[in-house]
């Protein structure tokens, strides 16, 4: 019986110290999210800007872009997956990987060879532990990611993307990651970034009427250079918004794992306890054994 107890006790402390890492985890995890909600924050005046001017660029002007026209006879698209560079967080992780596998089941259903593209060591070892060839990867800066590393990976994506497909380039980018919805709830999305996706619309578009433009030197050269600043500023509105939805989903899933080992330890001490008293009562039943065989053993000597 005292065995048993050593045990429970054992687990206990074990029990204890993961309680410890967990709850740290939670109030990291919790500390760094309000950072992140205020860097979507700060850049989404930024991204709102932009898109609007790429937008009336391609509204109100006959510019032939290859950054703008979508090709009938694309073979060949580019997947950018964001994941985390850390594990504890929950589903995080798998509900990006599950979205991204869907599209690439979807456009391999439409005849097309998809090149991935990957952000974060989960994803990168998610897709080498199923020897997959990856054209580009990057980590380390998951959690806290700034606009270099954007620009960086924009960079590597624009340039497949102006490669002839003759020569390994792509005709589609497609971008997968996870928007911050709420504290509780975050979303993984997919987004079609290139060629620019126009929609004709009777609907005035969100921030109210696009102005009137003049196109300094020409509508070309504006898309020329907005295009690829448009490229950087999703991407590294992809990469906020998952490093929020990272952190959220971390909190969570260690909060989640906190409550978890309360419970466990407060079910083990029942077992220790109950175990304690087993032991006590077995105690004392041998101690009344003895000393009525002791009375016995008096009794017959006189």
């Amino acid at each position: 019986m005292g065995a048993q107890l050593r045990v429970y006790r054992r687990r206990i402390r074990s029990v204890s110290a993961t309680k410890k890492i967990t709850r740290a985890q939670e109030l990291i995890a919790a500390s760094r999210i309000v950072k992140a909600q205020q860097r979507v924050a700060a850049a989404k005046p930024y991204a709102d800007a932009l898109t609007r001017a790429v937008s009336a660029v391609a509204t109100f002007s006959n510019a032939q872009h290859p950054l703008t026209e979508a090709k009938p006879d694309a073979k060949r698209a580019a997947v950018l997956l964001v994941t985390s560079d850390r594990g504890f967080a929950g589903a995080y992780n798998s509900g990006a990987i599950k979205t991204a596998e869907q599209l690439v089941e979807l456009l391999q259903g439409e005849g097309k060879e998809v090149l991935r593209f990957v952000i974060g060591a989960k994803g990168v070892g998610y897709n080498r532990f199923r020897d997959r060839t990856l054209a580009g990867e990057w980590s380390g800066f998951s959690d806290n990611p700034e606009y270099t590393d954007a620009k960086k990976v924009a960079g590597a994506l624009i340039d497949a993307f102006v490669t002839p497909t003759e020569e390994g380039g792509v005709d589609e980018i497609h971008i997968v990651s996870t928007d911050f919805v709420s504290m509780l709830t975050q979303q993984p999305v997919a987004h079609r970034v290139l060629p620019l996706v126009v929609e004709d619309t009777d609907e005035e578009p969100p921030g109210g009427a696009f102005p009137l433009y003049e196109f300094e030197p020409s509508a070309d050269g504006v898309l020329d250079a907005l295009l690829p600043r448009y490229v950087e500023s999703r991407i590294y509105n992809a990469l906020l918004q998952s490093a929020a939805s990272e952190h959220a989903a971390r909190r969570k899933a260690m909060k989640s794992a906190t409550e978890n080992a309360e419970e466990l330890i407060r079910t083990l001490t029942r077992l220790a306890n109950n175990a304690r008293q087993a032991e006590i009562t077995n105690e004392i039943s041998e101690i009344v054994g003895g000393a009525d065989a002791l009375a016995d053993a008096t009794a017959g000597s006189e």
